[in-house]
């Protein structure tokens, strides 16, 4: 069934067209994978579909009776309130009919009504029509339902008391996820849901969605994630929409054979075009050299010709992109080894918490190795062990001879915030303005933007500009946390076939399953202090921890069958 129709939708921002008369059929049984780059306007789809934007021209239609319900990207919560008390909030109904309960029962206990049969049956009467519509609401079971989603979740029972205010960003996602789950709408928005989320979480959220009864549409830049639970991908550049069926391995097949066929008919024409436009100017130019009107008469007809031509369009989504390389040189073989290495924090109560326990690592030339673990393992602890920005409380690291490390930070931690980019990449390397001016733009920083200070810059910038660095680093060794986070696919594709030709070792800390599948050939995972090594990619390691575990992962989401596109 239809569950929403966006009907020649068009948003402007700034006078410049997000969307451009968008039209799309939203199905109630179908989980479909909205992808573009980033700025290209999925939020604001997204928005559009939940009544939180308003369009231009054009606009939704929702089928009869259809609830919609959405995950935001950025997650925020009213102060003042604890978990529990937020994830009571869900459904607004539930809390309407049960405030209402509580005022008939006020009017029952108030002498002046029960001391008067009329006024006491009419109360009555309303106490009975608010319960039955408490219990269509499903409001008797509602706590219920709703403690055991969080408990599902990972919330514990001293969790729910907590204030909302110091949740980490996982923790948010996960509770806003909760309402929705309490409530489950006909047809689910979900925004970056696995933004902030260890694998565990991630893995959680695949179930969630795949299980889902209802229409879903999520926006991510996890291709895994893609893959495991869409039914079709819907890409959204230009302001357009285009459809794909299939999940997101199969989408970018379609996509990129889709645009060799369509660029090499551009050119083509392209080709075709320009020798008719010469062809038209030489006889112009007779005609008024040679004073020869049949010349003249023939140019015209080709220019008339030129008009009547159907243009193919240039591939859509055929944007520039970052120009990163990643040179790294050999350097010693035996790059890294780490040793017996131990490290606790106080907690606030003076306890101390052990978060690496005898950790042993070692890597050589050429290894690819992503460092996995649950959020809170130590994964990004180890990192600043091994550039000395941490003091072990036993064991050892070593580094071998002529190695040099380039570092990516997950906060962005290398970028001076208040320098200009101009000033960060001429400090990094020695350039003239120009060059620097020119190194920039390789990394897709316009001319206007290289004077702006750093702390200015969006997330995905920010990652920009630190890869950005790493070029001029002359690095043989990367450490890496979470260079994906904040990139759109596109960026993540080019860190990638960066990384596949570097000459040099690299150690990742990632939670983009995508990304290690592409890039790792070994897996550390950390968890409880210890450090426990799988030769292979993430999926082979996935399969052995499920494996070692006794249980199979559920199936991927049914695919339903192929529509038609129009």
């Amino acid at each position: 069934m239809i569950a929403a129709r966006v009907d020649r939708a068009t948003v402007t921002y700034l006078s410049q067209p997000v969307l451009r008369e968008i039209k799309w059929e939203v199905h109630d049984d179908r989980c479909v994978g909205l992808v573009g780059p980033n700025g290209s306007g999925k939020s604001t789809l997204l928005r559009l579909l939940a009544g939180l934007q308003p369009a231009d021209s054009g606009g939704v239609v929702l089928a009869r009776g259809v609830t919609v319900g959405l995950l935001p990207q950025e997650i925020s919560f009213p102060q003042g309130r604890t978990v529990w008390g937020e994830a009571l909030s869900a459904s607004q109904e539930i809390a309407r009919l049960e405030a209402e309960l509580a005022r008939v029962e006020e009017q029952l206990g108030d002498p002046l009504v029960y001391g008067d049969e009329r006024l006491l049956r009419r109360a009555l009467a309303r106490q009975e029509e608010v319960l039955a519509a408490h219990e269509r609401a499903g409001g008797p079971g509602y706590p219920g339902r709703l403690r055991g989603i969080l408990y599902s979740l990972g919330f514990s029972d001293a969790d729910l008391g907590l204030p909302t205010t110091v949740l980490s960003g996982g923790q948010g996602k996960l509770l806003a996820l909760a309402k929705l789950m309490v409530v489950q709408p006909e047809l689910l928005l979900l925004d970056e849901p696995d933004n902030h989320l260890d694998l565990a979480g991630k893995r959680m959220l695949e179930r969630y969605i795949r299980e889902y009864k209802g229409g879903v549409i999520v926006v991510s830049h996890d291709r895994y994630l893609l893959d495991m639970v869409v039914d079709e991908v819907a890409e959204l550049d230009v302001g357009r929409l285009t459809l794909y069926d299939g999940n997101y391995s199969e989408y970018a097949y379609e996509r990129d054979l889709w645009r060799a066929r369509q660029g090499q008919l551009y050119q083509v024409q392209q080709r075709e075009i320009a020798r008719l436009e010469r062809s038209a100017a030489r006889l112009m130019t007779w005609a008024r050299i040679y004073d020869v009107p049949k010349f003249a008469g023939r140019g015209q007809a080709i220019l008339k010709r030129l008009e009547r031509i159907e243009r193919v369009e240039a591939p859509a989504g055929e944007r520039r992109r970052m120009g990163l390389q990643l040179a790294g040189w050999r350097g010693s073989e035996r790059v890294l080894h780490v040793e017996g290495l131990s490290k606790s924090f106080r907690g606030p109560e003076g306890t101390e918490k052990a978060v690496l326990e005898g950790v042993d690592l070692l890597l050589h030339h050429g290894d690819r190795v992503g460092l996995v673990g649950p959020n809170g393992a130590g994964k990004t602890v180890l990192l600043r062990l091994i550039l000395g920005e941490l003091q072990a409380d036993s064991g050892d690291i070593r580094l071998g001879p002529g190695v040099r490390v380039g570092l990516y930070a997950q906060q962005h931690e290398t970028l001076a915030p208040d320098m200009s980019l101009l000033e960060t990449v001429m400090r990094a390397g020695p350039m003239s303005e120009r060059e620097a001016i020119g190194f920039l733009g390789r990394f897709l920083f316009p001319y206007e933007q290289v004077r702006a200070p750093v702390r200015t810059l969006s997330g995905g910038e920010k990652g920009r500009m630190q890869m950005a660095l790493l070029t001029l680093s002359n690095a043989n060794l990367l450490l890496l946390d979470e260079p994906t986070n904040n990139l759109d696919i596109a960026s993540a594709e080019v860190l990638e076939e960066a990384l596949e030709s570097f000459e040099g070792t690299v150690l990742v800390i990632s939670h983009d399953r995508y990304f290690l599948d592409r890039i790792v050939t070994r897996i550390e995972a950390l968890e409880g202090g210890k450090l426990t090594g799988y030769s292979g990619t993430y999926s082979e390691y996935e399969a052995a921890r499920t494996a070692a575990e006794g249980r199979s992962e559920p199936p991927a989401r049914e695919q339903r069958p192929m529509r038609q596109k129009p």
